[in-house]
């Protein structure tokens, strides 16, 4: 009996041993890019989301690109995925969509997305129809012709109302307007006439997606879903609404979906769904983290204060109509106001990567990044490298007088890059002008607690209050 145990005991030895070998060693027909792959399962998440009080890229990266190079390999959530700061390989990745790489989600993600609606808006000819819808209604021309107005009055009714408040916690807020704006535009939802308040309810969703994907009650996660859970329901509601009264016309977002679901096959009523939380969840939860951050950054900078409200005030001195709203051809003219916006992007880094799925075997500097791996850019990585901006840390919205568009081709990819670049990139520097066009010229924002900045990997705020009043109380 004794040798019998003897026996199964060492059989799991070495199948464990064997399982052990190959974790740390996966197959390749090549050699793999240098790193390492972690705990069996588990790989090296715990120190991919350790929290950081910094601006810099995320420890995890800064200390590995440093031991093994701009790209190296690893493990998260029991996924290898080779992680890339090599602004050449980077680029060239980015322009071999659909040969090379494909789109790809967190398993986290996907789950959110629901896999089928993250897995069909992966395929080339349906992220081309999306694209280009987006861009028909959020798109330069849209924002020139009828939405840039509506955007200044928004955030006029939102700064009166902070305006009243003795203090309050920036990014609640700025999440709240911007849910409440883009929610309005997607699918005609009022908060006026809610009892939810749903933009603050989801202010940091992106930091409890990015946690591990752990469906308990106290965890980050658990919490995203509860409040996806909401958010699809309140979607699945107006949906309805709009198929039972097709004369109930809005004219957002949902209006031009509801036409095509008549001839697009693709479009179920559980893919609208959740692809309208999906472009929901992007808009308000990367835009009010780099607008939080602008805020903190501007009021920290008295003089990006007196520049910025400078270039404001000589947009309203040479108004003819003083009572006239903020026109196209003056959100051109904010030369400085644009510097602000690309600083602020380039510091924020709100998403810790942008990921890709390999289709084929990718050979890069004598490695190979096997097929079916996951491969993660991180703009961090490339916005905040010393060899490209110098003092990058620091908030100095100048530099952007002197640097060439062959720097920021491929060291500057806030809203990514290639065919599949944010078609809502115009909408969010849009948005951050009319905001601070507003800020400068009405109100005066005072600090009250200044807070922290947090990577984890995303970008997070913790304890950032202020007070705004109104200049000519």
């Amino acid at each position: 009996m004794l040798s019998i145990w003897l026996s199964v005991i060492s059989l799991f030895i070495v199948i464990a041993t064997h399982w052990l070998y190959r974790w740390r060693n996966p197959k390749c027909n090549g050699k793999l890019p240098p790193g390492s792959m972690g705990f069996p399962l588990i790989g090296e998440t715990l120190a991919f989301l350790a929290a950081n009080k910094t601006l810099d890229m995320p420890p995890f990266v800064k200390k590995r690109a440093k031991k093994y190079g701009p790209i190296f390999r690893t493990s998260l959530a029991g996924r290898p995925v080779v992680i890339s700061s090599d602004p050449e390989f980077n680029y060239y990745v980015f322009q071999q969509e659909g040969k090379l790489v494909e789109r790809w989600y967190m398993d986290s993600f996907a789950k959110l997305l629901h896999q089928d609606a993250a897995r069909i808006n992966g395929q080339k000819n349906i992220h081309k129809y999306l694209r280009n819808l987006i861009l028909g209604h959020f798109g330069p021309e849209v924002l020139k012709e009828k939405m840039l107005p509506k955007l200044e009055d928004a955030i006029n009714q939102k700064m009166h109302g902070w305006s009243k408040l003795s203090s309050f916690e920036l990014k609640d807020k700025t999440s709240a307007m911007i849910f409440d704006f883009t929610a309005k535009e997607l699918f005609g939802y009022e908060a006026e006439k809610s009892c939810d308040n749903f933009g603050e309810s989801f202010t940091n969703f992106l930091q409890g997606l990015m946690s591990f994907p752990i469906n308990i009650p106290g965890t980050a996660y658990h919490k995203c879903v509860q409040n996806q859970k909401k958010a699809i329901k309140l979607i699945t509601s107006m949906l309805e609404e709009r198929k039972r009264n097709p004369e109930l016309r809005k004219g957002d977002f949902l209006d031009l979906v509801v036409a095509d679901m008549k001839t697009e096959t693709f479009l179920t009523d559980n893919f609208v769904i959740y692809m309208m939380f999906g472009l929901l969840l992007a808009s308000f939860e990367t835009i009010s983290s780099t607008l939080t951050l602008a805020i903190k950054l501007i009021n920290d900078h008295p003089k990006v204060v007196q520049q910025l409200t400078e270039e404001h005030e000589a947009i309203l001195k040479n108004r003819e109509d003083a009572n006239s709203g903020l026109t196209w051809k003056e959100y051109k003219s904010m030369t400085f106001t644009h510097s602000v916006i690309n600083e602020s992007l380039r510091l924020g880094s709100v998403a810790p990567g942008i990921l890709r799925r390999t289709l084929q075997d990718i050979q890069v500097n004598g490695y190979t990044i096997p097929k079916g791996w996951a491969l993660m850019v991180v703009p961090a990585a490339l916005q905040l490298n010393p060899n490209t901006y110098e003092d990058p840390l620091a908030f100095n919205p100048w530099r952007w007088q002197t640097i060439s568009a062959n720097v920021t081709a491929k060291n500057y990819i806030p809203f990514g890059a290639g065919m599949t670049s944010c078609a809502g990139a115009d909408f969010s520097k849009v948005l951050m002008g009319a905001f601070f066009h507003v800020m400068v010229t009405k109100y005066r924002l005072t600090t009250i607690k200044g807070g922290e900045v947090i990577r984890s990997p995303t970008l997070g705020f913790e304890g950032f209050h202020i007070k705004v009043s109104a200049k000519h109380e």
